[in-house]
């Protein structure tokens, strides 16, 4: 079953509010002098210090449904029980495990580039209020004592199946995306704000340095935005770029 999926932007907002009051702090005054005015550098070392202050982001949740089925048979008849199991799993970022090495700026490309810490999956947490159960030949497990078994069997299997649908690759997939998105707003708030026109691009890598994903976040030139507005066009989403899995 499809899982319905939501992506919480409340759990990041003070991490980008954060961001955004620092671009506003450092942002240059009119009459300042060019070598006083905060460079790229300096402003995503202060994003980079808000996120880090902000712990754990949860960057998306999943809803997931998992149904498991045990048997036992004894004398020629058959018990089994079914359960239907509703769980919540949460994606999340250790934000404090970001370094300042995790973060370079380059300036001929006015590309800031962020490599994110691996993506961190919670426990299904189960809603038993939602939880179904459904026996059938309670004579056999009134006679063999083997309903505790059967439960203790469909739980494991259950919980086997929940964390199987939140690892699928689709799931990652979305989970990553979103992460990348509300990193990359917290990095180009401050830079924007600021004046200074520069993408930011944001990874993620398998252990052995392997892209497993990647969002760009490009500035959009005003004339466009302008273009579009009259338009009554949507404003766009970033944009992705690599192997999102």
């Amino acid at each position: 079953m499809d899982p319905r999926r939501l992506t919480p932007l409340l759990w990041a907002l003070p991490a980008l509010l954060l961001g955004l009051a620092a671009g506003l702090l450092l942002r240059p005054h009119a009459g300042e002098p060019a070598q006083a005015r905060p460079d790229a550098r300096a402003l995503a070392d202060a994003a980079l210090l808000a996120l880090r202050d902000e712990g754990r982001l949860v960057a998306y949740t999943a809803r997931y449904v998992a149904t498991a089925t045990a048997r036992d048979s004894k004398l020629g008849l058959t018990a089994s029980k079914t359960l239907t199991l509703p769980a919540t799993v949460r994606y999340g970022l250790d934000l404090t495990r970001l370094r300042r090495s995790d973060v370079a700026w380059d300036a001929p490309t006015r590309t800031l580039s962020v490599t994110l810490p691996p993506l961190e999956l919670s426990s299904p947490a189960v809603e038993p209020a939602e939880a179904r159960e459904q026996a059938e030949g309670g004579l056999v497990m009134a006679l063999s004592g083997s309903e505790k078994a059967l439960d203790e069997a469909n739980r494991k299997a259950a919980a086997d199946d929940l964390m199987r649908q939140a690892r699928a690759p689709a799931a990652l997939a979305a989970a990553r995306a979103s992460a990348m998105r509300l990193v990359a707003a917290a990095f180009a708030m401050p830079l924007r704000a600021s004046g200074v026109d520069a993408s930011v691009a944001v990874r993620f890598v398998d252990p052995g340095g392997k892209e497993e994903a990647s969002l760009l976040d490009r500035p959009r030139r005003l004339e466009d935005a302008l273009r579009d507005r009259q338009a009554g066009a949507p404003p766009p989403a970033a944009n992705p770029v690599g192997n999102q899995q």
